[in-house]
Protein backbone atom coordinates (compact mmCIF):
# COMPACT_ATOMS: atom_id res chain seq x y z
CA UNK A 1 0.00 0.00 0.00
CA UNK A 2 1.51 3.72 -0.78
CA UNK A 3 2.34 5.89 1.68
CA UNK A 4 -0.13 8.71 2.96
CA UNK A 5 1.62 11.53 1.60
CA UNK A 6 2.58 9.49 -2.12
CA UNK A 7 -0.92 7.69 -2.68
CA UNK A 8 -2.55 11.21 -4.54
CA UNK A 9 0.33 12.25 -6.00
CA UNK A 10 -0.59 13.42 -9.58
CA UNK A 11 1.50 11.96 -12.52
CA UNK A 12 3.15 14.89 -15.09
CA UNK A 13 4.19 12.19 -17.41
CA UNK A 14 2.94 12.36 -21.28
CA UNK A 15 2.20 8.70 -21.67
CA UNK A 16 1.36 6.22 -18.72
CA UNK A 17 4.34 3.48 -18.49
CA UNK A 18 7.10 3.55 -21.15
CA UNK A 19 7.67 1.31 -24.47
CA UNK A 20 9.74 1.59 -26.76
CA UNK A 21 11.51 0.46 -29.89
CA UNK A 22 15.57 0.89 -29.36
CA UNK A 23 15.19 2.43 -26.19
CA UNK A 24 15.47 1.03 -22.38
CA UNK A 25 14.74 2.89 -19.25
CA UNK A 26 16.27 1.53 -15.95
CA UNK A 27 16.28 2.43 -12.17
CA UNK A 28 19.17 1.48 -10.62
CA UNK A 29 19.72 1.98 -6.54
CA UNK A 30 21.72 5.05 -5.49
CA UNK A 31 24.53 4.67 -3.51
CA UNK A 32 26.55 6.55 -1.04
CA UNK A 33 30.32 7.78 -1.58
CA UNK A 34 31.49 4.42 0.17
CA UNK A 35 29.28 2.23 -1.92
CA UNK A 36 26.32 1.83 0.64
CA UNK A 37 23.00 1.43 -1.40
CA UNK A 38 19.92 4.33 -0.27
CA UNK A 39 16.67 2.87 0.01
CA UNK A 40 13.96 4.43 -1.54
CA UNK A 41 16.34 6.55 -3.77
CA UNK A 42 17.68 5.60 -7.63
CA UNK A 43 19.15 6.80 -10.65
CA UNK A 44 17.74 6.34 -13.87
CA UNK A 45 19.58 5.10 -16.79
CA UNK A 46 18.67 5.29 -20.33
CA UNK A 47 20.06 3.35 -22.79
CA UNK A 48 20.07 3.09 -26.49
CA UNK A 49 19.53 -0.47 -27.65
CA UNK A 50 20.30 -0.27 -31.24
CA UNK A 51 24.21 -1.65 -31.30
CA UNK A 52 23.62 -3.55 -34.46
CA UNK A 53 23.64 -0.22 -36.03
CA UNK A 54 26.13 1.88 -33.21
CA UNK A 55 23.41 3.06 -31.51
CA UNK A 56 22.09 5.43 -33.93
CA UNK A 57 18.70 6.62 -33.64
CA UNK A 58 15.82 5.53 -36.09
CA UNK A 59 12.90 7.89 -35.70
CA UNK A 60 10.63 5.48 -33.29
CA UNK A 61 14.13 5.93 -31.14
CA UNK A 62 13.37 9.38 -31.03
CA UNK A 63 10.52 9.68 -30.08
CA UNK A 64 10.95 7.12 -27.26
CA UNK A 65 14.11 9.15 -26.14
CA UNK A 66 11.30 12.57 -25.69
CA UNK A 67 9.54 10.03 -23.47
CA UNK A 68 12.27 8.89 -20.99
CA UNK A 69 13.95 11.87 -20.54
CA UNK A 70 10.56 13.66 -19.78
CA UNK A 71 10.22 10.49 -17.14
CA UNK A 72 12.74 10.24 -15.67
CA UNK A 73 12.66 14.07 -14.99
CA UNK A 74 9.70 13.42 -12.99
CA UNK A 75 10.74 10.55 -11.29
CA UNK A 76 10.04 12.25 -7.36
CA UNK A 77 12.83 9.53 -6.09
CA UNK A 78 15.49 10.11 -8.54
CA UNK A 79 19.30 11.39 -8.25
CA UNK A 80 20.47 11.73 -11.39
CA UNK A 81 19.95 10.34 -14.70
CA UNK A 82 22.49 8.51 -16.15
CA UNK A 83 21.96 8.23 -20.49
CA UNK A 84 24.36 5.73 -22.21
CA UNK A 85 23.93 3.15 -24.44
CA UNK A 86 24.34 -0.90 -24.99
CA UNK A 87 27.70 -2.66 -25.81
CA UNK A 88 31.48 -0.87 -25.71
CA UNK A 89 31.65 0.11 -29.62
CA UNK A 90 29.37 3.16 -30.03
CA UNK A 91 27.51 5.59 -27.68
CA UNK A 92 25.88 6.81 -30.54
CA UNK A 93 26.08 7.57 -34.21
CA UNK A 94 24.17 9.76 -35.05
CA UNK A 95 20.84 9.45 -36.95
CA UNK A 96 19.91 6.14 -38.71
CA UNK A 97 21.56 6.97 -42.50
CA UNK A 98 19.81 3.43 -43.56
CA UNK A 99 16.73 5.33 -42.55
CA UNK A 100 17.79 8.66 -43.63
CA UNK A 101 19.06 7.13 -47.29
CA UNK A 102 15.82 4.80 -47.86
CA UNK A 103 12.90 7.40 -46.57
CA UNK A 104 13.98 11.08 -45.77
CA UNK A 105 16.45 11.30 -48.34
CA UNK A 106 14.56 13.40 -51.24
CA UNK A 107 11.18 14.46 -48.98
CA UNK A 108 12.20 17.55 -47.39
CA UNK A 109 8.69 17.86 -46.04
CA UNK A 110 8.80 14.72 -43.70
CA UNK A 111 12.66 15.22 -42.88
CA UNK A 112 11.18 18.64 -41.33
CA UNK A 113 8.68 16.79 -39.44
CA UNK A 114 11.58 14.49 -38.05
CA UNK A 115 13.66 17.24 -36.97
CA UNK A 116 10.80 18.56 -35.01
CA UNK A 117 11.30 15.47 -32.97
CA UNK A 118 14.90 15.63 -32.93
CA UNK A 119 14.75 19.30 -31.85
CA UNK A 120 12.32 18.21 -29.34
CA UNK A 121 14.86 15.18 -28.29
CA UNK A 122 17.97 17.44 -27.72
CA UNK A 123 15.49 19.86 -25.76
CA UNK A 124 13.98 17.26 -23.49
CA UNK A 125 17.86 16.71 -22.14
CA UNK A 126 18.63 20.11 -22.01
CA UNK A 127 15.03 20.80 -20.05
CA UNK A 128 15.76 17.57 -17.45
CA UNK A 129 15.03 18.71 -14.29
CA UNK A 130 18.02 15.96 -13.01
CA UNK A 131 21.82 16.18 -13.51
CA UNK A 132 22.28 14.08 -16.87
CA UNK A 133 25.79 12.28 -17.07
CA UNK A 134 26.35 10.93 -20.47
CA UNK A 135 28.29 7.36 -19.91
CA UNK A 136 30.15 7.07 -22.86
CA UNK A 137 30.72 3.41 -23.81
CA UNK A 138 32.01 3.66 -27.33
CA UNK A 139 32.48 6.09 -29.84
CA UNK A 140 30.49 9.47 -29.99
CA UNK A 141 30.30 11.04 -33.71
CA UNK A 142 27.90 12.47 -35.40
CA UNK A 143 24.17 13.24 -33.75
CA UNK A 144 25.73 11.19 -31.25
CA UNK A 145 28.21 13.94 -30.32
CA UNK A 146 25.72 16.19 -30.14
CA UNK A 147 23.25 14.14 -27.88
CA UNK A 148 26.33 13.42 -25.28
CA UNK A 149 27.41 17.54 -25.68
CA UNK A 150 23.55 18.28 -24.70
CA UNK A 151 24.01 16.48 -21.15
CA UNK A 152 25.72 18.14 -17.78
CA UNK A 153 28.41 16.04 -17.14
CA UNK A 154 30.18 12.90 -19.98
CA UNK A 155 32.74 10.02 -18.65
CA UNK A 156 34.05 8.14 -21.23
CA UNK A 157 36.12 4.82 -21.70
CA UNK A 158 39.32 6.01 -23.49
CA UNK A 159 38.64 4.08 -26.33
CA UNK A 160 36.25 6.07 -27.21
CA UNK A 161 36.42 7.94 -30.25
CA UNK A 162 34.51 11.63 -30.82
CA UNK A 163 33.56 13.71 -33.86
CA UNK A 164 31.53 15.32 -36.35
CA UNK A 165 30.52 13.95 -39.41
CA UNK A 166 28.44 16.73 -40.90
CA UNK A 167 30.13 18.17 -44.20
CA UNK A 168 31.44 14.81 -45.22
CA UNK A 169 28.51 13.46 -45.17
CA UNK A 170 26.02 15.86 -46.61
CA UNK A 171 24.84 17.71 -43.93
CA UNK A 172 25.43 20.50 -41.59
CA UNK A 173 26.39 19.55 -37.73
CA UNK A 174 23.49 22.19 -36.52
CA UNK A 175 21.39 19.86 -34.48
CA UNK A 176 23.70 21.09 -31.74
CA UNK A 177 27.44 20.79 -32.20
CA UNK A 178 27.76 24.25 -33.52
CA UNK A 179 25.68 25.50 -30.92
CA UNK A 180 27.18 23.54 -27.72
CA UNK A 181 30.60 23.01 -28.95
CA UNK A 182 32.09 27.09 -28.78
CA UNK A 183 31.23 27.11 -25.04
CA UNK A 184 32.70 23.67 -24.05
CA UNK A 185 35.61 23.68 -25.89
CA UNK A 186 36.46 27.60 -27.30
CA UNK A 187 35.21 28.39 -31.01
CA UNK A 188 38.86 27.50 -32.91
CA UNK A 189 39.07 23.75 -31.54
CA UNK A 190 34.67 23.96 -32.07
CA UNK A 191 35.64 25.11 -36.20
CA UNK A 192 38.14 22.44 -36.67
CA UNK A 193 35.93 19.53 -35.08
CA UNK A 194 32.80 20.73 -37.20
CA UNK A 195 34.16 21.62 -40.49
CA UNK A 196 37.41 19.05 -40.84
CA UNK A 197 35.02 16.02 -39.11
CA UNK A 198 38.57 14.66 -38.08
CA UNK A 199 37.83 11.82 -35.18
CA UNK A 200 39.53 12.52 -31.91
CA UNK A 201 40.30 10.49 -29.02
CA UNK A 202 38.95 10.43 -25.54
CA UNK A 203 42.30 11.83 -24.38
CA UNK A 204 42.06 14.86 -26.27
CA UNK A 205 38.36 15.29 -25.42
CA UNK A 206 39.11 15.38 -21.53
CA UNK A 207 42.23 17.41 -22.44
CA UNK A 208 40.41 20.22 -24.32
CA UNK A 209 36.79 19.78 -21.49
CA UNK A 210 34.47 18.03 -23.26
CA UNK A 211 34.67 15.43 -20.58
CA UNK A 212 34.20 15.30 -16.90
CA UNK A 213 36.76 12.37 -17.08
CA UNK A 214 37.80 9.55 -18.53
CA UNK A 215 39.31 5.45 -17.45
CA UNK A 216 41.21 2.79 -19.24
CA UNK A 217 38.87 -0.16 -20.66
CA UNK A 218 41.17 -2.15 -22.22
CA UNK A 219 42.36 -5.02 -19.89
CA UNK A 220 45.55 -7.15 -20.87
CA UNK A 221 46.45 -10.10 -18.65
CA UNK A 222 43.94 -9.45 -16.28
CA UNK A 223 45.19 -5.29 -15.59
CA UNK A 224 43.27 -2.20 -16.81
CA UNK A 225 46.32 -0.49 -19.62
CA UNK A 226 45.23 3.17 -21.14
CA UNK A 227 44.87 3.10 -24.89
CA UNK A 228 47.65 2.14 -26.54
CA UNK A 229 46.61 4.31 -29.94
CA UNK A 230 47.19 7.00 -28.02
CA UNK A 231 50.61 6.20 -26.59
CA UNK A 232 52.07 6.76 -30.22
CA UNK A 233 50.96 10.10 -30.43
CA UNK A 234 53.91 11.06 -28.03
CA UNK A 235 55.86 10.43 -30.73
CA UNK A 236 55.48 13.96 -32.03
CA UNK A 237 56.06 17.33 -30.81
CA UNK A 238 53.98 20.35 -29.98
CA UNK A 239 53.66 21.07 -33.87
CA UNK A 240 52.46 17.37 -34.56
CA UNK A 241 55.66 16.67 -36.34
CA UNK A 242 57.66 13.20 -36.36
CA UNK A 243 59.69 13.59 -33.01
CA UNK A 244 61.49 10.46 -33.53
CA UNK A 245 61.09 9.34 -37.30
CA UNK A 246 58.71 6.71 -38.97
CA UNK A 247 60.38 3.83 -38.10
CA UNK A 248 59.94 4.21 -33.89
CA UNK A 249 56.55 6.06 -34.86
CA UNK A 250 55.25 2.41 -36.90
CA UNK A 251 56.75 0.39 -34.84
CA UNK A 252 55.14 2.15 -31.38
CA UNK A 253 51.87 1.86 -33.46
CA UNK A 254 52.01 -1.80 -34.71
CA UNK A 255 52.71 -2.42 -30.68
CA UNK A 256 49.97 -0.64 -29.84
CA UNK A 257 47.35 -2.58 -32.62
CA UNK A 258 49.20 -5.97 -31.36
CA UNK A 259 48.31 -4.67 -27.32
CA UNK A 260 44.61 -3.95 -28.80
CA UNK A 261 44.22 -7.52 -30.12
CA UNK A 262 45.65 -9.25 -27.00
CA UNK A 263 42.97 -7.38 -24.51
CA UNK A 264 39.72 -7.22 -23.85
CA UNK A 265 37.23 -4.32 -23.28
CA UNK A 266 35.79 -4.24 -19.59
CA UNK A 267 33.93 -1.02 -18.51
CA UNK A 268 33.58 -1.87 -14.86
CA UNK A 269 35.89 1.57 -14.21
CA UNK A 270 33.56 2.97 -16.34
CA UNK A 271 30.56 2.28 -14.21
CA UNK A 272 32.50 3.05 -10.82
CA UNK A 273 33.01 6.49 -12.19
CA UNK A 274 29.56 7.01 -12.88
CA UNK A 275 28.17 5.90 -10.02
CA UNK A 276 30.63 8.15 -8.18
CA UNK A 277 29.49 11.14 -10.12
CA UNK A 278 25.75 10.37 -9.00
CA UNK A 279 26.80 9.85 -5.28
CA UNK A 280 28.54 13.30 -4.94
CA UNK A 281 25.62 14.88 -6.33
CA UNK A 282 23.63 12.88 -4.10
CA UNK A 283 25.22 14.81 -1.02
CA UNK A 284 24.02 18.00 -2.43
CA UNK A 285 20.57 19.78 -1.68
CA UNK A 286 18.45 18.92 -4.77
CA UNK A 287 16.84 22.34 -5.97
CA UNK A 288 20.44 23.62 -5.27
CA UNK A 289 21.77 21.55 -7.74
CA UNK A 290 18.97 21.66 -10.00
CA UNK A 291 19.06 25.45 -10.18
CA UNK A 292 22.71 25.75 -11.00
CA UNK A 293 22.35 23.43 -13.59
CA UNK A 294 19.99 25.35 -14.85
CA UNK A 295 22.20 28.28 -14.86
CA UNK A 296 25.17 26.73 -16.45
CA UNK A 297 23.11 25.56 -19.27
CA UNK A 298 21.98 28.62 -20.34
CA UNK A 299 24.93 29.45 -22.61
CA UNK A 300 24.09 26.11 -24.33
CA UNK A 301 20.15 26.39 -24.18
CA UNK A 302 20.34 30.37 -25.24
CA UNK A 303 22.43 29.09 -28.55
CA UNK A 304 19.74 26.39 -28.82
CA UNK A 305 16.64 28.28 -28.75
CA UNK A 306 17.57 30.84 -31.42
CA UNK A 307 18.74 28.74 -33.87
CA UNK A 308 16.58 25.56 -33.82
CA UNK A 309 13.97 26.42 -35.73
CA UNK A 310 15.60 27.82 -38.77
CA UNK A 311 18.15 24.73 -38.66
CA UNK A 312 15.25 22.63 -39.08
CA UNK A 313 14.25 24.46 -42.08
CA UNK A 314 17.06 24.52 -43.62
CA UNK A 315 17.99 20.58 -42.93
CA UNK A 316 14.67 19.73 -44.07
CA UNK A 317 15.41 21.25 -47.58
CA UNK A 318 19.13 20.09 -48.03
CA UNK A 319 17.28 16.63 -47.94
CA UNK A 320 16.71 17.57 -51.69
CA UNK A 321 20.62 18.32 -52.47
CA UNK A 322 24.07 17.08 -50.22
CA UNK A 323 21.70 15.46 -47.83
CA UNK A 324 20.61 13.20 -49.90
CA UNK A 325 23.71 12.49 -52.33
CA UNK A 326 25.84 12.13 -48.82
CA UNK A 327 23.31 9.70 -47.05
CA UNK A 328 23.02 7.18 -50.06
CA UNK A 329 26.71 7.12 -50.66
CA UNK A 330 26.74 6.42 -46.95
CA UNK A 331 24.11 3.44 -47.21
CA UNK A 332 24.79 2.18 -50.51
CA UNK A 333 28.72 2.69 -51.35
CA UNK A 334 31.23 -0.16 -50.34
CA UNK A 335 33.08 -0.14 -46.85
CA UNK A 336 36.15 1.79 -48.61
CA UNK A 337 34.00 4.23 -50.19
CA UNK A 338 31.00 5.75 -48.99
CA UNK A 339 31.66 9.55 -49.68
CA UNK A 340 30.79 11.01 -52.58
CA UNK A 341 32.83 12.22 -55.57
CA UNK A 342 33.56 16.22 -53.55
CA UNK A 343 35.92 17.05 -56.47
CA UNK A 344 33.44 16.36 -59.31
CA UNK A 345 30.41 18.39 -57.34
CA UNK A 346 32.58 21.10 -56.95
CA UNK A 347 33.46 21.31 -60.61
CA UNK A 348 29.99 20.51 -62.10
CA UNK A 349 28.80 23.62 -59.68
CA UNK A 350 31.58 25.58 -60.40
CA UNK A 351 30.10 24.84 -64.49
CA UNK A 352 26.54 25.99 -63.54
CA UNK A 353 25.31 22.53 -63.25
CA UNK A 354 22.14 22.50 -61.45
CA UNK A 355 21.33 19.53 -58.51
CA UNK A 356 18.59 18.27 -61.35
CA UNK A 357 19.40 15.77 -63.47
CA UNK A 358 22.25 13.36 -63.17
CA UNK A 359 23.99 15.53 -60.61
CA UNK A 360 22.97 13.01 -57.62
CA UNK A 361 24.01 10.28 -59.72
CA UNK A 362 27.02 11.33 -61.40
CA UNK A 363 28.59 11.86 -57.84
CA UNK A 364 27.92 8.99 -55.98
CA UNK A 365 31.17 6.37 -54.94
CA UNK A 366 32.01 4.17 -58.32
CA UNK A 367 30.52 0.65 -57.52
CA UNK A 368 27.44 2.30 -55.84
CA UNK A 369 26.68 3.39 -59.04
CA UNK A 370 27.30 0.07 -60.87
Amino acid sequence: MAAPETRFLRSHDLAEGFVAQGVRVERRPAKTPDGSTVPGLYNAWIWLDNPTQFNSYTTEMVKGLILAFRAASNMRDVNCVVFTAVGDKAFCTGGNTKEYAEYYAGRPQEYRQYMRLFNDMISSVLGCDKPVICRVNGMRIGGGQELGTACDFSVAQDLARFGQAGPKHGSAPIGGATDFLPPLIGAERAMAACVLCEPFSAHEAYHIGMLTDIVPALKVDGKFVANPLVETQKLFDEFGRLAFGKSKTGEALKQGKELMKRGAVDLSLLDEKVEELCAKMLLTFPDCTTKTIEELRKPKLEAWNRNKENHRAWLALNMVTEARSGFVAFNEGPKEDREVDFILLRQKIAAGQPWTGGMHEAIQPKKAKE
